[in-house]
């Protein structure tokens, strides 16, 4: 009987989850129009006043996403002065959806991502993830591995699907 060999094992392929660039934390969407004159309209007073009486201590150690749920036009200083507020207790706040604050968390994650140990090596990124992780995240690794690696696939070891094989220069001989 032949012995068998766990090819995938002794191989150099490196395996990237990106789960493990996960933040922990709670996620919080805060809605403004609640602070619009009939959740429509912004009075820069009433706007103010409102900031100024709203408990943001309970967003403490919070990464919050900042939208607006009517369809009021409201001005790109609005949400800069809710980010004010915001700034003095929350660990992070991005303007829109909890998929674009996970977003602003990877990205900065990836940014910070030290990829030499990949250099010239078979890389796969784990596709399956039990964490909310962006389609996006995974373009961005992906682009930020593209100029080291070897070779790029996604999924899993036993079932990938090769996304990226380095040229090799061949010299010309005479």
């Amino acid at each position: 009987m032949s012995e068998i060999i766990n090819r995938i094992a002794k191989s150099k392929l490196e395996t990237i989850d990106l789960e493990d660039l996960y933040i922990d934390g709670k996620r919080t969407q805060l809605d403004i129009s609640q602070w619009l004159y009939e959740g429509l309209l912004l009075r820069e007073k009433e706007f103010r006043a409102h900031l100024k009486a709203h408990d943001w201590s309970q967003y403490n150690n919070q990464l919050v996403a900042l939208y607006c749920s009517t369809d009021a036009i409201v001005p790109s200083w609005a949400f800069m002065l809710v980010s004010v507020h915001l700034n003095n207790f929350a660990k992070k706040v991005v303007k829109g959806s909890l998929t674009d604050l996970n977003l602003a968390l990877y990205a900065e994650q990836i940014q910070r991502f030290d990829t030499t140990p990949y250099a010239d090596l078979p890389v796969i990124i784990k596709g399956c993830a039990n964490k909310p992780v962006p389609e996006t995240a995974y373009l961005l690794l992906l682009e930020k591995l593209q100029p080291i690696a070897k070779l790029i696939m996604y999924g899993e070891a036993c079932s990938s699907v090769p996304l990226f094989k380095k040229k090799i220069n061949k010299a010309k001989s005479n």
